[in-house]
This record gives structure tokens, sequence and C-alpha cells, in this order.
């Protein structure tokens, strides 16, 4: 004769992420870090501390030279959005940065089509504030005395 089978308690349910009422903004922060090799979009909560999810271009297409692209950028920017919606994040503050320091202080070609995409996805996004490190002294400039000759 077969062991009777014994009834088991039904399994629970477990939500992640924040408990909100319907309609309410759960704000997470985008961090964008686009460079000309590579694009980050890395999503946190509003301390910083946690991460959420971090996709990069890199990780979208095969070739290297396509990670900084914005169809890469893209790509990341649409999986993040997604990810973040499974865990009930409704809005996004946005910061975007470059590479900085002693380098560019311009964002990469991803950096707009990486923000585009977030918001065409479906987040609200709350403020964008670009948080590059400009330094206020640095170590020297490549380029040499007379700088880079084209």
């Amino acid at each position: 004769m077969a062991p009777k089978k014994t009834q088991r308690p039904a399994q629970e349910n477990i939500s992640l992420g924040p408990q909100v009422r319907e309609g309410e903004l759960v704000f997470g922060v985008a961090r964008i870090f686009a460079s000309f090799n590579d694009t980050f979009v890395h999503v946190t909560d509003l301390s910083g501390r946690e991460t959420i999810c971090r996709v990069t271009g890199g990780m979208k297409v095969k070739a290297d030279r396509d990670e900084s692209s914005p169809y890469a950028a893209m790509l990341a920017a649409q999986d993040v959005a997604a990810r973040c919606k499974e865990l009930g994040i409704t809005a996004l503050h946005i910061k975007i940065r470059a590479t900085g320091g002693n380098g560019t202080k311009t964002p990469g070609p991803g950096a707009q089509s990486a923000l585009r995409a977030l918001a065409r996805s479906g987040m609200k996004i709350g403020r964008i504030e670009d948080v590059t490190p400009t330094p206020s002294d640095s170590t020297r400039r490549k380029g040499g005395r007379r700088g880079r000759r084209l």
C-alpha cells in the first residue's frame, strides 16, 4: 500500500519590493554611466545602498565595438525597466555620469537612448541630474605640453 498523501499548507505569495497602495509612485534611482566604451544602467533604492538591477551594454551585444552604442544602451534600459516593474518600482530619478576626472566630461552615445528607453517603457521620470565628477585640481591630462595636434 502506498503511503497516504498528507495535505501541505498552501504556499504564501511572497512579494518583493516595497508594499504600496494603488496609484502611488515608488521611486528608485537610475544611475546611467555612459563612457565611450560601455554604458551601465544601474538602479538602486533611494539611499543608493541596495542594488535593484544592473545591466550593461556589453551584456546585450556580442561585438566589443557595439558595447557603447545607443542600441545596446536601449536594450539594457528596457531590461532594467522590466525588472523594476516586477519589483514594484514605478518611477525613477536619473543620475547621468560621464567618465569625468581627467577624462572626458561628455556622456557617451548611450546616455540619451538609455534615458529615452526608460521613459518609453512606462517608467515615470522624476529628476534628471548630471553627476559627472569634475576635478577641482587633478593630475595632468594626456596630450603633452602643446596639446594633441591633429
